[in-house]
């Protein structure tokens, strides 16, 4: 069996250090983009097991990223997990409203990414 696929939407490269660090070692193959555009080329290119997408990115933001994915019907059923720096009041709701299945707060609880990620692969 061949290992899930996540594709890792984060702009800040020690954020994706540190969940490539993680997700490898429980044997994820983990792939990384740092912008909407190079998300949607990785997209087109295969379709990920899970999608970790950070919020706050550059141009395009992952709220409007996760609604692109969510409205194409070859993407729609793939899970997101927001991951945001800011969890604050009403945002769960803005999250899902967006079309994000769940999310973590940043900095990141390794076990409990690994347990969330587990949660939606299995």
């Amino acid at each position: 069996m061949s290992a899930k696929r996540i594709l890792v939407v984060e702009d800040m490269e020690i954020n994706r250090k540190i969940v490539r660090i993680v997700l490898k070692a429980r044997g994820y193959e983990v792939l990384e983009a740092v912008d909407a555009d190079e998300a949607l080329a990785m997209l087109q290119a295969g379709l990920p097991d899970l999608i970790l997408m950070d919020i706050a990115l550059p141009g395009i933001s992952g709220e409007d990223l996760t609604r692109q994915i969510k409205a194409n019907s070859k993407w729609c059923h793939v899970p997101i997990i927001a991951l945001t720096a800011a969890a604050m009041k009403g945002e769960r709701e803005q999250f899902r409203d967006a079309g994000c299945d769940d999310y973590i707060s940043k900095p990141v609880d390794t076990h409990a990414l690994v347990d969330l990620v587990e949660h939606y692969l299995n």
